[in-house]
């Protein structure tokens, strides 16, 4: 099992800044994909950035359009903990962001997720 806590978030007005940590814990994988998701109200739960890395080798990332040019995904080398940094936010970021992790040797599907945490952009 893998735990995942996530930490940021909360209400910021448009045109501000949020960062979102995600920090796993528990069984290790040689490969990790780790996305952050999120799900405004009576809307589907989307992907909005992912990485993936191998040992200290950042493989790709990947963005959503709605979000490239103003959000940034990164991890720390030293340790299963990945961020969101968001800045220029609108109000239609307005949504529940969970992280998520999968092997990507193993499994196709996101099998672990955070508590997930509200973002909050006023206009």
């Amino acid at each position: 099992q893998v735990q995942l806590v996530e930490s940021g978030g909360g209400l910021v007005q448009a045109g501000g800044s949020l960062r979102l940590s995600c920090a796993a814990s528990g069984r290790t994988f040689s490969t990790y994909t780790m996305g952050w998701f999120r799900q405004a109200p009576g809307k589907e739960r989307n992907l909005v950035a992912s990485i993936t890395w191998s040992g200290g080798m950042t493989l790709g990332t990947y963005y959503a359009d709605s979000v490239k040019g103003r959000f940034t995904i990164s991890r720390d080398n030293a340790k299963v903990t990945v961020y969101l940094q968001m800045n220029s936010l609108k109000p239609e970021d307005t949504a529940v962001y969970s992280c998520a992790v999968r092997n990507p040797a193993t499994s196709m599907k996101f099998d672990y997720w955070g508590q997930g945490n509200q973002v909050t952009v006023s206009s």
